[in-house]
C-alpha cells in the first residue's frame, strides 16, 4: 500500500537575524533559529512534498516582512514552501488596507490572529468580527489558535462569521489538562457541527510529557476530532519546531500514521494532502 503525499500545513520558520519575536525569550527551548534547510532535510525523508508557513507571532511591525521573507525563501529555491499563512490584527482599524495588500498576493493563503495569549474579549469586539467577516468569499481561511477553555469564544466568532472558512489549530486541545478534557470534548463536538470549520491535526504532541508520552495519550484527542469532523474536514500539520519540545517531526508523523492505520488510502490522502490542496488552493 503506497503512502500519500504529505502537505505540512503548519510549519514555523524562525530567522532571528531578519525578524523580531518578542515571545521567544520566555521559551528557552525554542529561542533559536529554525531555518528552512534544517526542516527540509527531515521533512523530505518523511515524505513531505509541500508545506505552508504558519506565522510565528512576530512583532507587529514585522508582520508583512515575515510573509515576504517566506516568499523570498521560496523564490530562492526553498521548494517545499507553497504559501504563507499571515499574521493579522483584525482589532485594528488598519486591517482593511492590510487585507487589500495581502489579497493581491497569491502566495498568502490565509490569516491567523493568535488568541490563546491575548485578552479573551478581543475576538468579541465589533471591529474584530467585522474585519474577520471581510474574509468571506476571498478563499483565505482564518486559523483559530485557542485553548480548550476558549472554545466557547471561538464558537461565538465562528457563528458571527458564518461565511468565513475557519481552521481550528491543534485539535483545539492546546495545553489541555485532565480538568479541561470534559470541556474540550463537549466543545469540540459543537465546533464540528459548524460546516465552515476544518480541524488541523497538529500540535497536540507538543503539550504532552516529553519523556513519558505514548500513542495512548494522543488517541483521545486525534481520533474524536477525525470522527467528529470527518475525513473531508481535517488536515495535517507538523507544528515544527514547536513539536520538537516533545518529539521530532519524524516521530510526530509516525504517530499520526499509527493513529490512522485503519483508514483507507483515500481517507489518509484527504488528511495528509487532498483537503489542504482544496482548502488553501495549493497547486502541485
Amino acid at each position: 500500500m503506497s503512502s500519500p503525499t504529505i502537505i505540512d500545513t503548519h510549519l514555523h520558520l524562525i530567522y532571528r537575524d531578519r525578524l523580531s519575536y518578542p515571545w521567544l525569550g520566555a521559551v528557552a527551548a525554542l529561542d533559536r533559529d529554525a531555518r528552512y534547510e534544517r526542516y527540509a532535510e527531515e521533512a523530505r525523508r518523511c515524505g513531505v512534498g509541500g508545506a505552508l508557513h504558519m506565522e510565528v507571532d512576530v512583532a507587529e511591525p514585522d508582520i508583512e516582512a515575515e510573509s515576504r521573507n517566506v516568499e523570498d525563501l521560496a523564490i530562492e529555491g526553498a521548494t517545499l514552501l507553497r504559501g504563507a499563512i499571515s499574521a493579522c490584527r483584525p482589532e485594528s482599524p488598519d486591517f482593511p488596507a492590510f487585507l487589500e495588500r495581502a489579497l493581491g498576493n497569491p502566495f498568502i493563503k490565509g490569516f491567523r490572529r493568535i488568541l490563546h495569549n491575548v485578552p479573551d474579549g478581543l475576538s468579541e469586539r465589533p471591529i474584530f468580527r467585522e474585519n474577520v467577516r471581510r474574509l468571506s468569499g476571498t478563499g483565505r481561511p482564518f486559523d483559530l489558535c485557542v485553548r480548550p477553555d476558549q472554545l466557547d469564544r471561538a464558537l461565538a466568532l465562528i457563528d458571527a462569521c458564518p461565511d468565513v472558512l475557519f481552521v481550528l489549530d491543534h485539535c483545539g486541545a492546546q495545553s489541555v489538562t485532565a480538568s479541561l478534557a470534559p470541556v474540550w470534548r463537549a466543545r469540540i463536538a459543537d465546533v464540528a457541527r459548524r460546516p465552515n470549520v476544518c480541524a488541523k491535526i497538529s500540535g497536540v504532541v507538543a503539550y504532552l510529557d516529553a519523556k513519558a508520552w505514548t500513542l495512548a495519550d494522543l488517541r483521545p484527542y486525534v481520533e474524536p476530532v477525525i470522527e467528529r469532523f470527518g475525513w473531508d474536514r481535517v488536515v495535517w500539520g507538523s507544528d515544527w519546531p514547536v513539536c520538537t519540545l516533545t518529539a521530532s517531526l519524524s516521530i510526530w508523523l509516525a504517530a499520526t500514521h499509527a493513529l490512522t492505520r485503519g483508514a483507507s488510502v483515500d481517507e489518509r490522502d484527504r488528511l495528509f494532502a487532498g483537503n489542504a490542496r482544496r482548502l488553501w488552493r495549493i497547486e502541485g
